[in-house]
């Protein structure tokens, strides 16, 4: 999908993030509890830590809901992606590909202000499932909670 793209990293792996942004889950950590039905990131390995990949739950023919935390589809294609308008270069796969390249240490300023702001609002999920859900409940709201941990927010509460 990506050819001849390198970047620089500027700060340590997993440190010096914005203030306004504090995931709450790891990439690693996302790919072990099973994101985006497997797929993502199965053509590109080589860019990322190899450790990410040992237990991750991949499909790396075609997109499998079984692999998803909470075995439900929770998530649009890529074409909906682009035609939204929530695909920012550098970045040709979207906010979670941003993500593991500033988990990295790569910073781009206009580029990580933009999807900071994004997965500050993706919040508003978590707080719907606080208002309509018992606590640790995780059969209430399945599809929401499958989201917000594509967004790196614990869907576990």
């Amino acid at each position: 999908m990506q050819k001849n793209y390198s970047y620089e990293t500027t700060e340590p792996e997993g440190k010096n993030f914005s203030s306004l942004f504090q995931p709450e889950l790891t990439p690693k950590e996302m790919l072990e509890l099973g994101v985006f039905e497997g797929k993502y990131l199965t053509d590109c390995q080589n860019e990322f830590p190899h450790e990410w990949f040992t237990n991750a739950k991949l499909s790396p023919k075609e997109p499998d809901i079984s692999c998803n935390c909470f075995k439900v589809k929770s998530r649009q294609s890529l074409l909906i992606w682009q035609s939204k308008g929530w695909i920012f270069e550098p970045d040709p796969r979207g906010w979670f590909q941003w993500y593991c390249r500033y988990y990295l240490g790569r910073r781009i300023e206009k580029i990580d202000a933009i999807q900071i702001k994004r997965w500050r609002s993706f919040k508003r999920h978590k707080i719907q499932i606080e208002k309509n859900c018992l606590p640790f409940d995780t059969q209430c709201r399945k599809k929401q909670r499958q989201a917000l941990l594509q967004w790196a927010y614990n869907p576990f509460f």
